[in-house]
């Protein structure tokens, strides 16, 4: 594999070389070459293996520090993923000691703020798509100088929801732009709309299966819905973890799950699209910094979270999609840490989860709760309990002899009704 002192100049190796990165990962070595050579590319790779990197790296090298105009933007789904990529950006412009200018631009600040920002020339501008296409509009952002667009979880982006905004953002560019385009997986919808907007792209990864990180490990205690919060306050004792990170599909009801853990003393925020920036913030920072150990949160805002200390993440709710799995799980083991992934289900989500584990060719471990400990196995299974069985076909059978006497002490009545008087 080729080294960062092969793919770059010597500035960004130093600059990496401070966050004591020093090689490249897999997708950084494949897309590194080609994104600084010009070309379109869709890139899939697993979370936590450098994409951000593999994109921000070739950016910075194609950069004209001497120009007063956006070379370059960058595209994310949600607030906390573009402030994570502008963070990086702004860090990998300080240890490289190169004069690159960014700006990230996000709904929910104030756009007045933003204009005015505008005006000091960032080259590299990292946004939320509405924000962004909000300001071409108002042409504060002129399109006709960016040179390179880079649209990370893609397949988030294109969904039903942002495509048309996205591609109104693409085809506001020149046609002689390069696109990018990153996830961890992508749809047939989303890879047919990516090659009408790109030249002959290159695809990386994409034609294997998805694929999940193999530091991470994958479990699942099994119980009725209604008992679900039960084993999330037995488990959340059980582990012996850093950071955990709890998710729900249902965003109104994570509020009411957050009230219960704290009123149970498990200190807990939650991530939502409903929470306002100024709460979402610090519930980040709280759960970033250890003052919190555990955040529940929905999948979109989540998305892309790169928190290095998070060392488990827990289903309560089972996600619905494939793609969700892989994301949820793909917030632990970051980068080369380790991590575990628990999944809470009830019998009916057990054939989804056998689906997954065949596809993603990963196995999920069964394991129950003992006294506060974690123990291998699902004897928890009731469905396959024989004790529960017998049990449950001694009640039927009681039942079904209880109403046989009852049919038979009504017939009896019937019949003594139905019975002429002697005379």
């Amino acid at each position: 594999m080729a080294t960062f002192s092969e793919l770059l100049q010597p500035s960004l190796v130093e600059g990496l070389a401070k966050q004591n990165i020093e090689q490249p990962t897999d997708i950084q070595a494949a897309a590194i070459p080609l994104l600084f050579d010009g070309r379109d590319i869709i890139a899939q790779a697993h979370t936590g293996s450098g994409k951000t990197l593999a994109y921000l790296c070739p950016l910075f090298q194609k950069l004209d520090p001497e120009s007063k105009s956006v070379q370059a933007l960058i595209l994310a789904p949600t607030h906390e993923l573009v402030m994570q990529i502008y963070r990086q950006a702004q860090l990998l412009a300080k240890n490289s000691e190169l004069p690159i200018r960014c700006q990230s631009i996000i709904g929910d600040a104030n756009i007045n703020n933003q204009i005015t920002k505008l005006k000091e020339k960032p080259h590299l501008l990292v946004g939320s798509p509405g924000r962004i296409l909000d300001l071409i509009k108002k042409k504060k952002i002129n399109c006709q100088t960016i040179k390179t667009i880079v649209v990370d979880e893609v397949d988030n982006l294109l969904d039903n929801t942002n495509e048309a905004t996205v591609l109104e953002i693409i085809r506001s560019t020149q046609r002689d732009r390069q696109l990018a385009a990153f996830s961890a997986t992508a749809s047939e919808h989303t890879l047919e709309i990516l090659q009408q907007q790109m030249k002959n792209p290159e695809l990386i990864n994409i034609k294997g299966l998805a694929k999940i990180n193999p530091a991470i490990e994958h479990f699942y205690l099994i119980g009725e819905q209604r008992d679900k919060f039960v084993l999330l306050r037995k488990l959340l004792h059980a582990i012996d973890g850093q950071q955990i990170l709890v998710f729900m599909n249902d965003g109104p009801k994570i509020d009411f799950l957050v009230d219960k853990l704290n009123y149970h003393k498990i200190k807990t925020y939650s991530l939502h699209g409903i929470v306002d920036k100024e709460e979402r913030q610090k519930a980040l920072n709280e759960f970033r910094t250890g003052k919190i150990r555990v955040l529940v949160s929905s999948d979109l805002a989540a998305r892309g979270l790169d928190i290095p200390e998070v060392s488990h993440v827990i289903n309560l709710d089972f996600p619905l999609e494939p793609n969700e799995y892989i994301h949820r799980a793909g917030r632990t083991a970051r980068g080369t840490n380790s991590g575990q992934c628990y999944s809470i289900v009830n019998p009916k989500e057990l054939a989804a989860l056998r689906i997954y584990q065949r596809d993603f060719q990963i196995t999920v471990h069964p394991v129950h709760l003992v006294k506060g400990m974690i123990l291998s196995g699902a004897t928890k299974q009731f469905y396959k309990d024989p004790e529960r069985k017998n049990k449950n076909n001694k009640t039927a059978k009681k039942k079904t002899e209880t109403e046989n006497k009852n049919k038979t002490k009504t017939s009896n009545k019937k019949a003594q009704k139905s019975k002429p008087k002697q005379p």
